[in-house]
């Protein structure tokens, strides 16, 4: 075995552990720090595959960006964790039930008369002026640019949804709507009104305490 493939093996099991520690933990703030751990590992496999440019996606965006937005939501919002443990061993027989389909679909897609050395060739070394972001992007953006819009729509359209389903009317006691139409139209009458009122009270109008 070759220092590669040490590290190789190495990563991926760091990889399949945290992912393993990520639905097993009970405290959802665990269970991030553990994904988050997960996508490190993950990228380290992707580096020594080669592909640099994911790898360093991988950190940047989903490590850098979406996990510590996870954290935050997590940490700020107030989870029982009384009430997620509720349930675990009626919905278990079922968990198993899933994971054990999601295996077998892997082992026909993954598997060694589908998946391997034996089917596909192991790739070429590159070069030291091979560019991962190049072989990555022209692809993307020639032969594959239709599918690539199209998930650019898909997204924006899950982002509009996301703010319309935020965006619900409520009673006005709860919240205070604003009626633009109406803050331009209004007048100075309107805010302000002109009171006329003695400067100076008289005396015997103020109450005198007696003493004991």
């Amino acid at each position: 075995m070759t220092f590669e493939q040490f590290i190789f093996y190495l990563l991926a099991g760091i990889s399949a552990l945290s992912a393993l520690m990520v639905i097993s933990v009970k405290n959802p703030v665990k269970a991030a720090l553990w994904l988050v751990l997960t996508f490190i590992a993950t990228a380290g496999v992707w580096l020594t595959a080669q592909a640099e440019f994911l790898g360093l996606v991988l950190i940047l965006v989903y490590v850098g960006a979406v996990m510590v937005l996870f954290l935050f939501v997590v940490m700020m919002l107030d989870i029982n964790l009384a009430q997620l443990k509720e349930g675990f061993t009626r919905y278990l027989p079922l968990g198993v039930l899933a994971a054990a389909a999601i295996f077998a679909l892997m082992y026909l897609v993954l598997g060694p008369e589908r998946f391997g050395l034996e089917q596909f060739a192991a790739p070429q070394s590159a070069g030291g002026d091979y560019s991962n972001t190049k072989s990555i992007a022209v692809p993307l953006y020639t032969t594959h640019v239709y599918a690539f819009i199209l998930a650019a729509v898909l997204l924006l359209v899950g982002i509009v949804a996301a703010i319309t389903l935020t965006l619900r009317r409520r009673p006005p006691k709860e919240v205070l709507y604003q009626d633009i139409d109406k803050q331009v139209r209004v007048q100075a009458s309107d805010r302000f009104k002109m009171v006329k009122m003695d400067a100076v009270v008289k005396e015997k109008d103020i109450p005198v305490k007696e003493e004991d």
